[in-house]
């Protein structure tokens, strides 16, 4: 029977035979935190202290909750059957089921799914003739999300808590969104929580009734709580208070979903007497790995006070490396290069992977994958090029370089809104039918003769005059720059400054990005075959690939090697979450940083670029602070910008909370590369996706020409060709 404990260290089998009264479990990264809630709860039910239904368990993910059921029927022996097991949504959504007419529903209601909810959230601001097009629902969405994860019906809206949406409606908006949720016998998301909370404040015969059916609580990942789970949390726990909660304040990354460190940084003062377990061997990484880790959280002042050691006989291992480099393609190719070593030397690609601050930082590094052959997925998300904001910028750029490309003319003629529908869609396919000519043709010819009217004539006459105009101005601005006023001038890159959903900022920062790979061609027409060529290069059925993801996508995973790129002041720490959030956003930006090192298990590489091109722009970075803070010992230093590291020089900096600011010039002062030795010398015999084979009879720094078998004489970048 006490076979199950004899497989834990001394650690955490006083998180499991800790049973009575609060208990909290500090695990750090790579520390058997799984392990320790799975076999507590089957402690207490091998002791008999409880039956199963007498012990809630939380989790944040159906999947973790199906690992815990799992591994629970293991160490039992047998199917454990009548758990309350499941995420926060799921039980309070159980729960509800049962008391729905306290808050108006009843047992049979209906949950929303995100899309029913923003239709529902126009209809009500439709009534209350609030326009949509000046003030988006999604903004309306978000700060409702907010109030509902703070745990705050609309009667208890105040004054300090309301927002500015639509000249100080949010409120009254929210409470008539409540109402018709009402009406139509639905909960969104947010209510599941929010309904149950209540219903315990402010029911004390329900309160009880959990009380005496809830011995235990057993919570997963504590520190990404917000603020109505932890009420709903503490108000079951009133009774017995007999909770465990597992969680780890350095891992607490969520802040802009609504989770509060403070949560857990709390616990002794909201169960007083709580006992406090440590785990801190950790048996995934190698010593330098921690102590780099270690060292860098250390700087954070808000957080419990604990050291990761290695728990594994054999932890030496290589130092962190810290790679400086001239520019962002530098860093791209460096990634490559070792990855392609790695692969040789025998370790799989699938535990190899890219951990990034910015989902735009992606771009490159599928670029260089593509060119080196290398099997990638991008994890948590879609490829760069396949992200729809992408897609509808390379629509606007299609239909710019030909105006007879119909189908990316259909995409955008509505992008952004500009009362586009059906019928005026199918005017246009009809004339263009009819008299054999492009949409765009078909689309003038009804501006010019009345067959289009109102507010949607006038806007389609104003989108082909606009075409026309930065179509004239190509030769004159080049490509870069047109492209650039052509996402700002059509309102596409407006409306994603209106969103005010978590995404949009991210959305702008991939449409940046895209006009800076513009800057790799020498024309439109270039960039459009190259973006044709990455596209045809699907994913493969190979299990064998790098994985790219940004470090908060990669929480909870490990990989042997991981590469964190783009260690910059401004870009990380972000200087977004810096202005939002001040000295807390700068300890979250920490924590990231401590999140996305602790995912290896073997070698850590750390890489900052002394020059990015944003838009058409070079600009001049900063390493970021937090290399700064890492434990010399324990790092290696590497690259051609490596003298850049402020470590190396003769002060250290003083970081102020704000970034040093970024110097920029013009795309044509580009700062000079350092000279390098040529890649690929003249005479060697080459490979490129479209042109096919050539010879380099030309080099000039990383630009190559090569005179292809078939295609002729071509200028082309070094990292678009391999060896033959």
């Amino acid at each position: 029977m006490t076979d199950y404990l004899s497989r834990l260290n001394p650690e955490q089998r006083a998180a499991v035979e800790t049973v009575d009264g609060p208990v909290l479990v500090l695990a750090g990264a790579g520390t058997g935190k799984t392990r320790v809630l799975t076999t507590r709860f089957a402690h207490i039910l091998l002791t008999q202290r409880a039956f199963p239904n007498q012990v809630l368990a939380v989790t944040f993910t159906n999947k973790a909750a199906r690992e815990m059921r799992e591994r629970v029927a293991s160490i039992l022996g047998q199917p454990a059957e009548g758990l309350w097991l499941g995420t926060f949504h799921a039980l309070c959504a159980r729960m509800l089921r049962r008391h729905a007419e306290l808050v108006g529903l009843t047992s049979s209601f209906n949950i929303l799914d995100t899309d029913d909810q923003l239709r529902l959230l126009k209809q009500v601001m439709e009534a209350e003739r609030v326009d949509a097009k000046r003030f988006p629902p999604p903004a309306l969405m978000a700060i409702i999300q907010r109030w509902k994860d703070r745990g705050i019906p609309p009667d208890r809206v105040t004054a300090a808590d309301d927002s500015d949406f639509a000249n100080g409606q949010a409120k009254a908006l929210y409470a008539a969104y409540q109402d018709r949720l009402r009406t139509l016998n639905t909960a969104d998301f947010g209510d599941l929580l929010l309904h149950m909370t209540e219903i315990l404040r402010t029911h004390p015969d329900v309160l009880a009734q959990y009380h005496r059916m809830f011995r235990y609580i057993l919570v997963d990942e504590y520190q990404d709580t917000n603020l109505v789970q932890y009420l709903w949390l503490r108000l079951l726990a009133q009774g017995h208070k007999n909770i465990c909660c597992v969680g780890d304040d350095d891992q607490s990354i969520y802040s802009w979903r609504g989770a509060e460190v403070e949560n857990i940084l709390r616990f002794e003062k909201d169960f007083p007497g709580a006992v406090i377990v440590k785990l801190e061997a950790n048996y995934r990484s190698t010593a330098p790995i921690l102590a780099a880790a270690a060292g860098l959280i250390a700087h954070n002042s808000g957080r419990h006070d604990k050291t990761l050691r290695t728990g594994k006989a054999d932890a030496t291992g290589e130092k962190v490396a810290v790679v400086g480099l001239w520019d962002s393609d530098e860093e791209a190719r460096m990634v490559g290069d070792r990855m392609e070593t790695l692969r040789r030397d025998g370790h799989k690609l699938s535990e190899m992977a890219v951990l990034v601050r910015a989902g735009f930082q992606t771009r490159a590094f599928e670029e260089r994958l593509i060119t080196l052959g290398l099997p990638y997925r991008v994890v948590g998300g879609l490829r760069f090029y396949e992200r729809a904001e992408i897609r509808d910028a390379i629509a606007y750029c299609r239909v710019l370089h030909q105006p007879a490309d119909d189908l990316a003319f259909e995409r955008i003629v509505n992008l952004p809104r500009r009362g586009v529908g059906e019928q005026a869609l199918r005017a246009m396919h009809e004339r263009a039918r009819a008299a054999s000519i492009p949409l765009t043709a078909a689309a003038a010819s009804l501006v010019e003769g009345q067959g289009l009217r109102g507010k949607v004539r006038t806007a389609v006459g104003e989108l082909l005059d606009q075409f026309d105009q930065w179509r004239a101005g190509l030769d004159r601005n080049g490509h870069v720059d047109t492209v650039a006023r052509m996402l700002d001038e059509s309102g596409y890159t407006g409306m994603w400054k209106a969103d005010k959903s978590p995404e949009a900022p991210g959305r702008l920062d991939n449409l940046k990005e895209l006009v800076r790979a513009l800057a790799d061609y020498e024309s439109l027409a270039g960039f459009l075959d190259h973006v044709s060529l990455v596209m045809e290069n699907e994913e493969s059925g190979e299990t064998d690939r790098v994985s790219l993801m940004t470090m908060h996508g990669a929480k909870g995973l490990e990989f042997d090697t991981v590469f964190l790129p783009g260690w910059e002041e401004g870009l990380f720490p972000s200087q977004r979450s810096m202005d939002e959030s001040g000295t807390k956003g700068l300890e979250e930006e920490r924590r990231l940083a401590y999140v996305g090192i602790t995912r290896a298990r073997q070698r850590a590489i750390i890489s900052h670029a002394a020059n990015r091109r944003i838009y058409a722009n070079w600009q001049s970075n900063v390493p970021s602070r937090f290399i700064e803070e890492l434990p010399e010992d324990e790092i290696e230093v590497a690259g051609s910008a490596a003298s850049r590291r402020p470590m190396q020089q003769a002060a250290p900096i003083a970081f102020p909370m704000m970034a040093r600011k970024p110097r920029e010039v013009p795309a044509w002062e580009a700062p000079i590369r350092p000279k390098r030795e040529a890649a690929m010398p003249v005479g060697t015999r080459v490979f490129h996706e479209k042109f096919g084979y050539g010879t380099v009879t030309a080099v000039e720094d990383d630009k190559l020409n090569v005179s292809f078998d078939k295609a002729g004489d071509k200028r082309v970048i070094d990292r678009f060709v391999v060896p033959a």
